[in-house]
């Protein structure tokens, strides 16, 4: 399915996603950290992997070897681990997880009206473009 990779799971069609996408993308300067949506094939394979419904996509994965992160924690450990002011994102877990569960899941339901949508698969930048599974 995917190689050794860390592998960054993500609606492609969102927003807020696809800004995350692009962050990724600059922070991320060993350009190890693959993306796929959930949209594609890889991206759909892994999210029903991990007991997740593709066609409901409230959730983010992160995967690294044998760790899977979901949602906040996803989040925060793709910043950290892209480094720089990536790192930044671990003052996220200063809050409380049961809270940061609860602001992720209002956010993730609400993004299309809140950020709007966009496909991140639109993308011109050949090395952003270099980083999507299929």
């Amino acid at each position: 399915m995917t190689d050794a990779q860390p592998i960054a799971v993500m609606d492609g069609t969102c927003a807020l996603c696809s800004w995350g996408a692009r962050m990724l993308h600059r922070l991320d300067r060993s350009g190890e950290i693959r993306i796929a949506t959930i949209q594609g094939e890889t991206g759909a394979q892994l999210m029903r992997a991990h007991g997740l419904d593709a066609l409901d996509p409230d959730s983010w994965l992160f995967i690294e070897g044998d760790t899977v992160w979901r949602d906040f924690d996803a989040v925060i450990r793709v910043g950290e681990r892209s480094g720089g002011w990536g790192r930044l994102c671990s003052i996220l877990r200063i809050i409380p997880k049961r809270l940061r569960d609860w602001l992720y899941a209002r956010v993730a339901r609400n993004r299309y009206a809140m950020f709007g949508r966009g496909d991140m698969c639109a993308l011109p930048d050949p090395a952003f473009r270099a980083r999507l599974l299929p």
